[in-house]
C-alpha cells in the first residue's frame, strides 16, 4: 500500500495510511464479501474515527475475522543468483502472542519465489518451504490459523506446462514439510499463486486452459484436509484474476475445496488511481468502486462471474507468440473470501 499511496502523489502519512484503511474497513457491504482481512502488525492498533474502536474490534463486530502478517524482510540466500528467503521466525513465537492479544486469529506468511531456466533451485525451494512449515507450526502452538502463501512470481517466459511442473514441485515439498513438522493440516489454509505461464511467454493459452492447469496442480497434491485455497492476485489485473478465478470454479467439478480470493493489488491499486493528481485520498469514490470490485470478486469465487468482453483472463503473448491447443472447459448466496489489507 505504502508505495502505491505515494506512487499517485498521496503524502504517505500514518494517518493518511488510517483513513485510508478504515475505508476498507467500514465501507458498508464489505462485510458481504469478505470473512477475513490480513492487516499489517501497525494496522492492528490503529483506532476508527468515528468508534474510536481498534481495528480488529471494527472488523470482528462486521462479521469480517482480523488476521496479520508477521513475515519480517525478504533476504537474498547467498550464492542462488538472487533467489530469497523471508525473514523473521526467530522472533516469531513472541510476535504472534502479542498479535493475538492484540486481535488476530489469523496469520500470513508469504515466501516469494521465481522460476529460472525452468526451476526453482533445491536450496530455494527447501528453505523457503521448510521455513513455512515452522511458521506454521509456530502460529498453531500461539492460537493463530496460519496462512501459507509460496508466491511464485510471474516474471520469467516459461510456458504453462512448466508452470504446473514447479507448482507441483513446491506445493508438494510444503505439505510434506507441514506434516513432517505436525502441524494440524485441517487447521491451516494455502493462498497460492494462481498457475500461469510467465509474462514473456510467446504461447497464447486461453483462460480455460489456465483454469485446467490449476486445477490440475491441486488435484495432483492439494491434501483435502485443507478446506481452501484463496488464490492471490499476483500481478494480473482485477478483470483476469476475477475471469481466471471464475474459470476455476466453473472447472474444478468434484474437488472438495473452496477455491477464492484474497487479491491486494487487483482490488488496491484502481482506488489509488482515482486519487492521481488529486492531492489526496477520494475515499468517498474509492469506496464505491471498492464495493464493486468484491462483487466482482465475489462472482468469481461462485463461478458465475461473466466477463464484459470476450477474451479476459486468457494469456496473451508477446507479438510472433503462438496458440496452444485448446483444451475442453468441465462444467459445474455471496461468496466471502480472506483478503489483504496492508
Amino acid at each position: 500500500q505504502d508505495g502505491s499511496v505515494e506512487a499517485v502523489g498521496v503524502a504517505n502519512s500514518e494517518e493518511t495510511r488510517r483513513a485510508y484503511r478504515q475505508m476498507l474497513f467500514e465501507t458498508p457491504g464489505a462485510e458481504l464479501y469478505l470473512s477475513g482481512a490480513i492487516l499489517d502488525p501497525e494496522t492492528l492498533y490503529q483506532r476508527s474515527s468515528n468508534s474510536n474502536e481498534l481495528f480488529p474490534k471494527v472488523l470482528s463486530d462486521r462479521g469480517i475475522v482480523p488476521g496479520v502478517k508477521p513475515h519480517l524482510k525478504v533476504y537474498a540466500l547467498p550464492g542462488c543468483g538472487g533467489e530469497t528467503v523471508m525473514q523473521g521466525l526467530d522472533s516469531l513465537s513472541a510476535r504472534c502472542k502479542e498479535y493475538r492479544q492484540a486481535g488476530a486469529r489469523f496469520a500470513k506468511w508469504r515466501s516469494p519465489l521465481e522460476i529460472r531456466e525452468g526451476q526453482i533451485s533445491r536450496l530455494a525451494l527447501e528453505s523457503n518451504m521448510h521455513d513455512l512449515a515452522r511458521y506454521a507450526l509456530i502460529c498453531q502452538a500461539e492460537g493463530l490459523m496460519p496462512i501459507v502463501e509460496p508466491d511464485i512470481s510471474l516474471v520469467g517466459d516459461y510456458d504453462l506446462e512448466t508452470a504446473v511442473r514447479v507448482n507441483v514441485e513446491v506445493q508438494a515439498e510444503l505439505y510434506k514439510a507441514m506434516i513432517d513438522h505436525g502441524v494440524y493440516m485441517e487447521g491451516a489454509t494455502l493462498k497460492p499463486n494462481m498457475i500461469n505461464p510467465g509474462k514473456g511467454c510467446t504461447t497464447k493459452y486461453t483462460c480455460a486452459q489456465i483454469a485446467q492447469a490449476n486445477i490440475d496442480v491441486l488435484s495432483r497434491v492439494f491434501p483435502c484436509a485443507m478446506k481452501g485455497a484463496n488464490f492471490l492476485s499476483g500481478g494480473q489485473s482485477l478483470e483476469n484474476a476475477a475471469a481466471r478465478l471464475s474459470a476455476i470454479n466453473k472447472a474444478k467439478g468434484g474437488c472438495p475445496w473452496n477455491l477464492s480470493f484474497s487479491w491486494s493489488q487487483a482490488i488496491q491499486l484502481p482506488l489509488m488511481d482515482l486519487c492521481k493528481g488529486k492531492g489526496g485520498l477520494q475515499l468517498d469514490a474509492m469506496a464505491t468502486l471498492y464495493v464493486q470490485e468484491l462483487a466482482i470478486a465475489s462472482a468469481a469465487a461462485l463461478g458465475t462471474y461473466e466477463p464484459p468482453l470476450p477474451g479476459a483472463g486468457d494469456h496473451n503473448p508477446p507479438a510472433g507468440g503462438t496458440s496452444a491447443p485448446v483444451v475442453a472447459k468441465a462444467a459445474v448466496p455471496i461468496s466471502k473470501a480472506w483478503w489483504k489489507m496492508n
